[in-house]
Formats: structure tokens, C-alpha cells, sequence
């Protein structure tokens, strides 16, 4: 177990005040009767950050199933929930500080042994555990996990690590980072420097100031609170706010931020009429079916569907129009995920959940569909705060073969859509190369094959729906958001409408 309030706060201020007379508090418990494992929750935090190291698992789809399992609840699996994505999230910042502690690279530290050295500087640096039970409990996991030997190292290097408080570490890693600001920036708020680079960049695009970097890049580290949709003509808004602690939405007319509590406990969530989404999310969706159309407005699209969270609100919206929702999606595993999300919305609304590829679609199909709405696979560099993990994963090599298959699939909606129809182009990335350069490639493309398409003001779009004042630069047609301006992913949006 984790130490409770009442021992936690009391060892503390006991050490605290050792401290601050300059006397040095000695261990009095016998090496035989010292901790030899690590506890409960403490071990299930180890075991997610191995699962997302040795799986390439996302700790969101990790935990809670490893929660249940071992019957951890209430302020243990809080306990635990915020070890394991507080350490994903800093360990950029955490690793320069262990480099230092342990007077070597990190990559010459054996995996396990660092995701130790990991979780314990979490603890001294970033939680409000005492640097005592920081050190005995992570050293007492590691005789569990890695061995005695390996503890040893564990507790020396961890004592380094108190040894400083967090302001201290922070000049040291600074200065170690050199001149370049943002090296020092990527260091101090744990992330990759390309990804550094890359997002100051796509401010810049975006229409706002590169200095906002610093912010955004905290915000990235902030724990995202739990949002809901209420999926039109199945729930109201009303019902979820009156269902928990809640609040409106501010960018979705759908969304109800939660104050806390398991969303699993709202009834609405249970049967579907209801999800888990962010605002961002939800509010590119409703953009799509947002747009006017002049002639049929009875086939809709969703090309690349999974899990389902934008297919269920689409569909919820056709199924008070008339129209119906096809949801493809290339993975069987994702297509079934769709068909989960999808239990509650009218079945006459779903002409089909199929599995196959988007690309092929527009070749298959085309001109059959009124709106097409292209969630395009991604970097993911805008749900960092959500998937912590991913910038550690991703590379810059990465974009070069999504940026190919961004543009293929946007092709293929533009094909699949009717002329007057409308497609809404999606990534869960600020990335330039993978949002406004993917949609001038695709456009040009789109001319060559004798297609054309002009872009639909979604700023506009997204200003109508949004409940509250949503701040979206002048001038531009497409929609970016952001984590640390509106409260969401950063998610982009472009609209297109398909003119001959």
C-alpha cells in the first residue's frame, strides 16, 4: 500500500525539521527489517512503464485493465495513475537528471534499472511523497524486480537525486543544455528537441506567436481532465451535467467536463449513448455535419473510423437527418472498436461498418458519398498530454510516410465525395508538414486527376457552434487548436468543399 495522509504528513514534517536544525536523520530499523519489495502500487506503475517499453503499449489502454486486475482503488490507483504518466510525461527531464545523479548516460543503464531511477525521481522531484519513503519503497521494488545489486545502485543514485531540491536540478540540467534555447526548453519541459522545433514552428503557421512555445509545452505536461459527448438524439447535455460534477463545454455545444469521478459510473457512458471524448475532438465531427449543402445529404463517410468516437457522433448526428454513416476502417481489431461505439446510435443510421483500406475508397466509390470526414493516421503530436509516450516514439522519419499516406487518403476522399459535397480533413497533429502541406499536395493532386476543391471557412464553422468565445486567429479558413490556448488537443481542421 501507499503510505496514508496522516503517516506521510507526519514523517515529513519530521524530516523537514531534521533538516532544518542541520542534524543528519539516521535509519533505526534493522537492515533484516528493512523493506525487501516494493508495494502494490508502486509495482503497478513499474509494471506499465515496462508494458509501454517492452510492448509499444499506450499506458492509457495499459492501466486501467492492470488496476482491475490487482483490485487497486480510490487513492491507490490515483496514486498509481499519476507515477506512471507523471514519469512518461518528465521523462526527458528526469533522465538529464539521473544522467547526472548516476555520473553516466542513461543508455548505459539497463531498461528496468531506469524506469526504477525513473519512478524515484518522480517521487523526490514531482509528487508530494517524503524523500525518505521516495527512496526506501523504489529501492525495496527494485530487490523485487532487478535484483540486490542492482538496488544498491537504485538507492545511491536516488540519494543523489534528494540531495537537490527541484529548482536546483532545473539550473543544473539548464546549464548543461548549453546556449540554444531550446535545447533548454526541451530539456526543462521534457520533450524532443525536433518536437520543440516542430510545434514553435507550427504556432508560427498557425497564426500566433512562436513565444507562446513555453506555454504550450506545459501544457503538454498537464494532466488533461476527463471530457464527455452527448452524442445528439441519444442524451442531452443536461442529463451528464446532472448525472456527476461537471461543466459545459467551452469549444463543443456536446461536451461536459468532468470534475473527477470514474466516467465508467455515468449510465449514459455505460449503454453509449454517451463517450469519452475530447472537446477537440468532438467539435471537428460537428463541423463536418455543420456545413450547408446544397442537393442530397443522405451518405456520409467516415474513412478512417477507428476506435469510433468521431463515427458515433456522426452517426448520432444522420440519424436525426435521415442520412446514414459509413464507417471504414483498415485494422479488424479498430473496426470492431467502431461497432462498439456505434451500440446505441439507431441502427437505420449505419448503412455499414466495414474493414478495408481508405485509399481505395474514392477509386471504388466515386462521388457516392455527400460527406467524407478523413481522421488521417498522425504523429500524434497533438494528444501529447493524453499519450504522453508518444514523443518518445515517434521520429522525424516518421512523417515522411504519413505525410504520403495523409495525402492519399485526403485523394481518395476528395474522389469519394459528390461535386458540392464537403470533406473535413483531421489530424490529431499541429504539424505543418502533416496539416496545411498535406492539403496544398493533395489539392494540386486532386487538379491533376481533374478534380477541384476550394476551402470551406471553418474558423467560421467552429466560432457558430462553440458555446463560448472560441480565439481563432483572423484570416485564415482552417482551424487549429490548442492545449494551452482552448483547452483541447491540437487538433487541426481543414474543410473542403468538392466543386467539379
Amino acid at each position: 500500500m501507499t503510505e496514508g495522509p496522516d503517516r506521510r504528513d507526519a514523517r515529513g514534517r519530521q524530516r523537514g525539521a531534521a533538516r532544518a536544525q542541520g542534524r543528519t536523520q539516521r535509519s533505526t530499523t534493522a537492515p533484516s527489517e528493512r523493506r525487501r519489495s516494493g508495494d502494490p502500487a508502486r509495482r503497478a506503475a513499474f509494471d506499465v512503464l515496462r508494458a509501454v517499453a517492452d510492448s509499444d503499449s499506450y499506458a492509457n489502454l495499459v492501466l486501467p485493465p492492470l488496476l482491475r486486475e490487482r483490485g487497486i482503488r480510490g487513492r491507490d490507483a490515483a496514486f498509481v495513475t499519476e507515477l506512471a504518466y507523471g514519469t512518461l510525461r518528465l521523462r526527458g527531464r528526469y533522465d538529464a537528471v539521473i544522467e547526472q545523479a548516476a555520473a553516466r548516460p542513461t543508455d548505459r543503464i539497463d531498461p528496468p534499472v531506469l524506469d526504477l531511477l525513473r519512478l524515484g525521481t518522480h517521487q523526490l522531484l514531482g509528487m508530494r511523497v517524503p524523500p525518505h519513503a521516495a527512496v526506501s519503497e523504489t529501492v525495496g521494488l527494485a530487490r523485487e524486480t532487478v535484483g540486490a545489486g542492482a538496488a544498491q545502485f537504485v538507492n545511491a543514485v536516488l540519494r543523489a537525486v534528494g540531495r537537490e531540491d527541484v529548482e536546483g536540478w532545473e539550473r543544473r540540467i539548464a546549464d548543461a543544455a548549453g546556449d540554444d534555447p531550446v535545447a533548454r526548453l526541451a530539456v526543462l519541459h521534457s520533450h524532443p528537441v525536433w518536437v520543440v522545433r516542430a510545434l514553435r514552428e507550427a504556432l508560427v503557421g498557425a497564426g500566433r506567436p512562436a513565444d507562446e512555445i513555453e506555454a504550450l509545452l506545459e501544457a503538454d505536461n498537464a494532466a488533461p481532465r476527463v471530457t464527455l459527448v452527448a452524442r445528439p438524439g441519444l442524451v442531452e447535455v443536461q442529463e451528464l451535467l446532472d448525472a456527476g460534477d461537471g461543466t459545459a463545454g467551452t469549444v463543443s455545444p456536446t461536451a461536459v467536463v468532468l470534475g473527477g469521478g470514474d466516467p465508467a459510473a455515468v449510465g449514459a457512458v455505460r449503454d453509449g449513448r454517451a463517450g469519452v471524448q475530447d472537446e477537440g475532438s468532438q467539435v471537428v465531427a460537428l463541423a463536418l455535419g455543420a456545413v450547408p449543402l446544397d442537393g442530397p445529404d443522405t451518405r456520409w463517410l467516415d474513412l478512417c473510423a477507428g476506435p469510433g468516437g468521431k463515427a458515433a457522433l456522426l452517426a448520432s448526428l444522420a440519424a436525426g437527418r435521415g442520412a446514414r454513416l459509413v464507417a471504414n476502417e483498415v485494422q479488424p481489431h479498430r473496426a470492431r472498436l467502431v461497432e462498439q461505439a456505434l451500440r446505441a446510435v439507431p441502427s437505420d443510421a449505419v448503412e455499414e461498418v466495414r474493414t478495408g483500406d481508405g485509399r481505395r475508397v474514392g477509386t471504388d466509390e466515386p462521388g457516392a458519398f455527400d460527406r467524407v470526414m478523413v481522421d488521417a493516421p498522425c504523429t500524434g503530436l497533438g494528444a501529447l498530454r493524453r499519450r504522453p509516450e508518444s514523443r518518445w516514439r515517434r521520429t522525424p522519419a516518421d512523417l515522411a510516410p504519413l505525410g504520403q499516406l495523409q495525402r492519399e487518403l485526403l485523394g481518395s476522399a476528395l474522389q469519394a465525395v459528390r461535386v458540392g459535397g464537403v470533406v473535413a480533413y483531421v489530424t490529431c497533429s499541429p504539424h505543418l508538414v502533416e496539416t496545411q502541406l498535406v492539403v496544398k499536395d493533395a489539392l494540386r493532386a486532386a487538379a491533376k486527376a481533374g478534380l477541384a476543391a476550394e476551402p470551406v471557412d471553418a474558423s467560421a464553422v467552429v466560432r457558430e457552434l462553440a458555446p463560448g468565445s472560441v480565439e481563432l486567429p483572423d484570416g485564415r479558413t482552417d482551424v487549429q487548436l490548442w492545449p494551452h490556448v482552448h483547452g483541447t488537443d491540437a487538433m487541426h481542421l481543414t474543410l473542403l468543399r468538392r466543386t467539379a
